[in-house]
C-alpha cells in the first residue's frame, strides 16, 4: 500500500521526531477552498476559548491577500479582532482593513445583536408599528438578552450579507456559546418561540379586533392571563400582549428567514471549519459538531487544532529526563574543599562536614559553579519532562479523534508564546493553516 503524501512528508528525516503527527488523518490545506470562487461562506465553529476568532481573522486575511473581497463577521465581545486588524473598534457595519497585501479587500464587522434585531423590525413593519415595537419593554429585554437571540441574529446578519452579493467570501466567527451546537439550534428555537402556540394565542385578540376581540380576551383567556399575571406580573404580561399585537405582521418572517439561512448553510458554496484545542473536552465538542454537520448534510471543510505543543528535543523521553534530574539531585558528591569527606544530599544543602562559613567562602569556586549548573540542569530536565508528558496527552487525545473521524482533514497550529495582535501575526497563522502542521516551537 502506498503511503499518503502528507504522511510521508511528516515522516521526512529533516523534521523533528517530536513534532505531533497528523497520520492517519488527512492534512487540511485551506488554500484550495479559499481560492475557489464557488466558496462564498466559511463558518468557524467550536466551543468557546479555542481560537475561533483568530482563525476566522487569519482565514479572512489570507483569502483577501489571495485576491478575494472578504468580510469577516465576528461575535467576539473581547474585540481582539479589531485590535489585530488595526481598527479602533468594530460595529454592525463592515469596516475596511488597511495594510493588507495583494489585490483583494478585507472588511470586518462585529455583530450588534440588538441593532440587528431592530433592523429586522424596521424592515418588516411600517414606521408607526416599528416605533411601538422598539419602545416596548418586553421587546427591549428580548432583543438584548433572550436565550438564542445572539445566534439567531448572527444568522440574520449572515443572510443579509449574502443577499447583498457584495462580497466574494463571508467568514463567520460563531458566538462563544456554551455549546458549539447552539449556533445551529438557537435560531430554530427562537423562531419556534416567535411563531409558537403561546404567541399565536396572545395575538389572537388583536386579530379579532373590536368587541369580539375583547370578548375572546375576557372569556377565553381570563384563566390563562390570570395565571400568567401571577407568574410574570401584570405589567410584564401587558407588555407581552402589546408586543405580540404590534409584531403580528412580522412573526411569519422569522421562521422563513431562519429556514432560508439554514438552507444557505447546507448549500455547496458554504464550508464549515470546526476549531478545537488538543484537549479532551474541546475535541469531544468538536466530534459532536462533526456528527451533527453530517446529520444535517452541511459541508465540513475540516478541523483546525489550535495551540498544539511541540518540542525540539523529542529524542529525550519524559522518563529519561526525570531519571537524569533525580540522578543530579540525589548524587553524593565528595567535597574535598577542606580535605574532609563531605556529602551533598540535595542541590540546596551541604554535607555535615561543611559549615555555612565554609560554604560562603567557597562561593564562586569551581565546585560551587558545578553545583549551580547541576541545579539548573535538573530544573530544565524536569521542565522538559513536563512538556513531553503534555505532548503525549495531546497526541492520545488527537489519536482518539482521528480514529473515530478519519474522514476529517486536520490542520494544526502551534501554541504561540503570546496573543496575535496585528496583521503580521494573523498572516503567520494563515501560513500555518495552509501548511497543515505546526512548525517547530
Amino acid at each position: 500500500m502506498s503511503a499518503d503524501p502528507a504522511e510521508a512528508q511528516d515522516a521526512a528525516p529533516h523534521q523533528d521526531a517530536a513534532r505531533p503527527r497528523l497520520s492517519p488523518a488527512r492534512v487540511l490545506d485551506v488554500d484550495p477552498l479559499l481560492d475557489d470562487p464557488r466558496t462564498r461562506i466559511v463558518v468557524c465553529c467550536g466551543a468557546g476559548g479555542v481560537g475561533k476568532t483568530t482563525t476566522a481573522a487569519a482565514l479572512g486575511l489570507r483569502a483577501a491577500e489571495r485576491g478575494r473581497k472578504v468580510v469577516v463577521l465576528t461575535i467576539d465581545p473581547a474585540k481582539r479582532l479589531a485590535q489585530s486588524m488595526g481598527i479602533d473598534s468594530l460595529d454592525n457595519v463592515p469596516r475596511r482593513v488597511k495594510g493588507t497585501e495583494g489585490d483583494g479587500e478585507l472588511h470586518a464587522m462585529m455583530l450588534d445583536m440588538k441593532r440587528t434585531f431592530d433592523e429586522v423590525v424596521e424592515a418588516h413593519a411600517d414606521r408607526e408599528r416599528a416605533a411601538a415595537i422598539l419602545a416596548n419593554p418586553f421587546y427591549q429585554s428580548l432583543s438584548a438578552g433572550f436565550a438564542g437571540t445572539q445566534e439567531y441574529m448572527a444568522m440574520e446578519k449572515l443572510g443579509q450579507l449574502r443577499a447583498k452579493e457584495e462580497w466574494d467570501l463571508i467568514v463567520v466567527d460563531t458566538p462563544p456559546s456554551r455549546s458549539a451546537l447552539d449556533f445551529l439550534d438557537a435560531p430554530k428555537r427562537l423562531g419556534s418561540f416567535l411563531d409558537g402556540r403561546l404567541i399565536r394565542l396572545l395575538t389572537a385578540p388583536a386579530k379579532l379586533g373590536g368587541r369580539a376581540g375583547m370578548a375572546f380576551l375576557n372569556v377565553g383567556m381570563s384563566m390563562m392571563t390570570g395565571t400568567l399575571g401571577k407568574l410574570l406580573g401584570g405589567q410584564l404580561l401587558k407588555d407581552v400582549q402589546t408586543f405580540v399585537a404590534a409584531m403580528d405582521t412580522t412573526f411569519g418572517g422569522f421562521r422563513t428567514r431562519a429556514d432560508a439561512t439554514y438552507k444557505l448553510l447546507q448549500a455547496p458554496g458554504t464550508a464549515f471549519l470546526v476549531v478545537a484545542a488538543p484537549e479532551r473536552d474541546a475535541l469531544r465538542e468538536a466530534a459532536y459538531f462533526v456528527q451533527r454537520l453530517a446529520a444535517e448534510d452541511m459541508p465540513l471543510m475540516g478541523l483546525v487544532l489550535n495551540r498544539v505543543h511541540g518540542s525540539g528535543a523529542g529524542g529525550l523521553s519524559a522518563e529519561r529526563a526525570l531519571a537524569a534530574a533525580e540522578n543530579l539531585e540525589d548524587a553524593r558528591i565528595v567535597d574535598q574543599g577542606d580535605g574532609k569527606a563531605g556529602l551533598r544530599n540535595s542541590p540546596d544543602t551541604y554535607g555535615s562536614s561543611r559549615t555555612p562559613a565554609a560554604a560562603a567562602s567557597e562561593e564562586g569556586s569551581p565546585a560551587d559553579t558545578e553545583r549551580s549548573v547541576d541545579r539548573l540542569t535538573a530544573g530544565l530536565l524536569r521542565l522538559h519532562a513536563d512538556r513531553m508528558q503534555l505532548l503525549s496527552r495531546e497526541q492520545r487525545t488527537r489519536d482518539r479523534f482521528t480514529a473515530r473521524h478519519p474522514e476529517v482533514a486536520v490542520a494544526e497550529v502551534p501554541a504561540l508564546p503570546g496573543d496575535v495582535h496585528d496583521l503580521a501575526g494573523l498572516r503567520d497563522i494563515g501560513d500555518r493553516l495552509a501548511a497543515g502542521r505546526p512548525e517547530d516551537t
